[in-house]
């Protein structure tokens, strides 16, 4: 009897550490942990947001991450990151706090900043140097020259925004041409090789500053912030992966830095051009994951 009393206790021990374990092992949270390493990074089609968006993943891959890009619109951006079960963990392109201020009015409170990529971020309105003018309020004096039309970019994002502000502000007697990134790259260079007046909604950083002669229209109305461009996250990223988001924290480049990356990813593609400027400039990347 005593027997079979101490293989009753035996048993009912294995099964309560069994029970235990169980618990323990659901109570685990399920996707992602930083054992599996893994990032999926949100970016739009701007060039200084692919610059860093290639980097970050280029950087975090020889680190031993698994890095997911996927490409969005900034308003879908926001929309994603601020859901509880995001299939997204990072943006690093938020214009904040002034351009991209709609969005984060309504999906800041579900967010996280982490860092700012790059710290002097403007905006405006851009003509080629040979263009005699030198303020906004003088573009409806020369709007035949422009043909009406101010050259912008994606509807969503916030400088098509500031855009529309201004031409109320200021009464321009202009219409916004919604268009892409690339397109307005393009049609800036067909304008420059012809020696056309031109106005598109530009900022900086942009490579275009690097390859053509630019100069920002004056705002004397204000219309067009100065900004951050702000490194943001889902919430509970930083638990679940604390040495990429250390990364994220560190990540900062310079103006300078930032052009010859672009330039890179411009000439040889975003993974060659990345992985180029990332070679050279290891010692400095590495030490943001460190």
């Amino acid at each position: 009897m005593l027997k079979l009393r101490n293989l009753g206790i035996l048993l009912v021990a294995v099964l309560l550490t069994v029970s235990v374990s169980s618990c323990n092992n659901s109570g685990k949270k399920k996707g992602k942990s930083e054992d599996k390493k893994e990032v999926n990074i949100f970016y739009p089609n701007w060039a200084e947001g692919v610059a860093f968006t290639y980097l970050a993943k280029t950087a975090l891959e020889a680190n031993g991450y698994n890095v997911e890009l996927t490409n969005l619109a900034p308003g879908m951006i926001y929309g994603e990151l601020s859901k509880e079960n995001s299939k997204g963990d990072v943006f690093l392109d938020a214009w904040l706090p002034n351009t991209h201020k709609d969005y984060w009015d309504n999906y800041g409170d579900k967010l996280v900043i982490l860092g700012e990529s790059f710290s002097e971020g403007t905006t405006g309105l851009v003509v080629p140097t040979y263009v005699t003018i030198n303020s906004i309020e003088e573009l409806n004096a020369n709007k035949d020259k422009f043909n009406n039309e101010i050259i912008g970019i994606g509807a969503g994002a916030g400088i098509h925004a500031n855009t529309l502000k201004a031409i109320d502000a200021y009464k321009l007697d202009f219409e916004q041409i919604t268009s892409s990134g690339p397109a307005m790259v393009a049609s800036l260079e067909k304008a420059i090789r012809d020696k056309e007046w031109i106005a598109i909604t530009g900022w900086k950083p942009h490579f275009a500053w690097t390859q053509n002669d630019l100069k920002y229209l004056e705002d004397p109305k204000g219309v067009y912030p100065k900004d951050a461009c702000t490194i943001i996250s889902r919430r509970g990223f930083e638990k679940d992966q604390p040495k990429a988001a250390a990364f994220f924290k560190n990540f900062n480049l310079k103006e300078e830095q930032l052009y010859e990356l672009m330039t890179a990813i411009k000439d040889k593609g975003e993974e060659a051009g990345a992985a180029e400027w990332y070679k050279t400039n290891k010692v400095l990347v590495d030490s943001w994951i460190k």
